[in-house]
């Protein structure tokens, strides 16, 4: 392609979802060509036709590969929240493997992979184990790697932040499981591009814990979003396993998996927490602050992002 001659040619999965669309923008910004391998190619294009779509065709390896040849930095954004009919942790695990031996063959010189804090092989958490065997798998393909972990993502399109919001709204109190003093470290969508960038022009293997500047208890957060957007709430300590069945309701009625036990084990066993410095500027609280008349307007569906691959993600 004519708009690739005489420039770094780098590939982003999943350039029309959410936190794949901030790295892609960040690529062009600093004059380098894009391409997407992206299961959403029917979505209308936000990058006016700059950015180069593939198919992410794991069930045609040698298709990926062909995609990839010539590519500079492979930057992997791909992965399932959590299990379901039609997709799976197991497979994730399946298909970034084949995406990894796809860039190996095509010549990649790095790869950028999105991965969580606290990985863990030994780990009861799917989500965590299977986050660990990619890691492992990674450094051991002789590509050259950056590895970020990020906890919590928020921005225009987020799922958690937003929803939150949307139960303030609407809800006279907040369920919080336990005592709602395990932590988590929210980073800005765009901090976490912006990160992922500047390690794709990087050469040294790394593993980075890709943390926002604020931690805050479960509690805490709840509460400084009530304040924010005007709606405080007082707080309902449950048990685990009322509290799933009471997200597991919402999820009837909003036709989504709001929250699963998994999710709700990995934020009480502190899995979205480390002690580390921060990677991330951009503040929770001040971005929500700029947000707040917007945000948590309306619900963020996982379930239907997923199924629907031809609609943008909704912003705030």
């Amino acid at each position: 392609m004519a708009a690739e001659i005489g420039k770094q040619v780098h590939v982003v999965t999943g350039a029309f979802g959410f936190s794949g669309q901030y790295i892609a923008r960040r690529l062009l910004a600093a004059g380098h060509a894009v391409r997407t391998l992206t299961n959403s190619p029917r979505t209308p294009d936000p990058f006016d036709g700059q950015v180069r779509v593939f198919p992410l065709d794991f069930a045609t390896p040698a298709k990926l590969a062909e995609a990839l040849h010539g590519a500079e930095v492979l930057y992997n954004t791909y992965w399932v929240r959590f299990n379901a009919s039609a997709f799976s942790h197991a497979g994730a695990v399946e298909n970034t493997l084949k995406l990894f031996a796809a860039a190996r063959e095509a010549g990649v010189r790095r790869v950028v992979h999105v991965s969580i804090t606290n990985p863990s092989e030994d780990s009861p958490l799917e989500y965590f184990r299977g986050k660990a065997q990619l890691e492992r798998a990674l450094k051991q393909s002789g590509l050259s790697y950056a590895i970020l972990r990020p906890a919590v993502l928020f921005g225009a399109e987020d799922v958690l932040i937003n929803n939150i919001a949307w139960g303030l709204r609407r809800f006279p109190v907040v369920p919080v499981f336990g005592d709602g003093r395990y932590r988590l470290q929210p980073i800005f969508v765009d901090d976490l591009a912006t990160l992922a960038v500047a390690q794709g022009a990087a050469t040294e293997n790394v593993t980075i814990e890709a943390l926002g500047p604020e931690t805050f208890t479960y509690r805490e957060l709840v509460a400084r979003i009530g304040e924010i957007i005007g709606k405080r709430r007082p707080v309902l300590p449950l048990p685990p396993w009322l509290g799933f069945l009471m997200f597991k309701s919402l999820g009837f009625l909003v036709r989504d998996k709001v929250l699963t036990r998994a999710e709700i084990e990995g934020l009480m066993t502190e899995r979205l927490y480390v002690n580390a410095p921060p990677a991330g500027a951009t503040k929770l609280t001040a971005w929500a602050a700029a947000n707040a008349d917007r945000l948590g307007r309306r619900y963020a569906n996982e379930l239907a992002r997923r199924r629907d691959r031809v609609t943008p993600y909704a912003k705030l």
